[in-house]
């Protein structure tokens, strides 16, 4: 998806060329097809005509990230978000500059949140 998001969009072996890593054209293109069984590409012919076809994104990067996270929390760490941010603190290697950036995320969260409850009629409660 990388690749296609980067892109645009591009043909099985556009897709290979451009991996970090070595991928057999079969393994690419049977992923590329399980994306689209799964709504997140679709393919078109090849605009020069032959076998080939496009394949292009059909959902964008930060909307499936999204997606994907939350599946992953709910099924790796039973919906608890907590759980993953705190290993994600304690395993990771973390610059001085990418925790300061993480707190002014927090707490611009946490500002967020009492905005919310100060406002009348407001349940300032949940995830969000």
């Amino acid at each position: 998806m990388r690749v296609l998001w980067q892109r645009g969009g591009g043909t099985v072996h556009d897709v290979v060329a451009a991996l970090e890593r070595p991928m057999a054209y079969t393994s690419a293109l049977t992923l590329l097809r399980i994306l689209e069984k799964k709504g997140y590409v679709r393919h078109e012919p090849h605009p020069d005509g032959g076998r080939a076809h496009v394949y292009r994104p059909l959902v964008a990067a930060g909307k499936a990230r999204r997606q994907h996270v939350r599946d992953l929390i709910d099924r790796l760490f039973g919906g608890e978000s907590e759980e993953l941010v705190v290993g994600l603190l304690e395993d990771e290697r973390w610059s001085r500059e990418e925790l300061e950036k993480m707190r002014d995320a927090i707490e611009s969260r946490l500002a967020q949140g009492e905005e919310t409850r100060a406002k009348p009629g407001s349940s300032g409660g949940g995830r969000g």
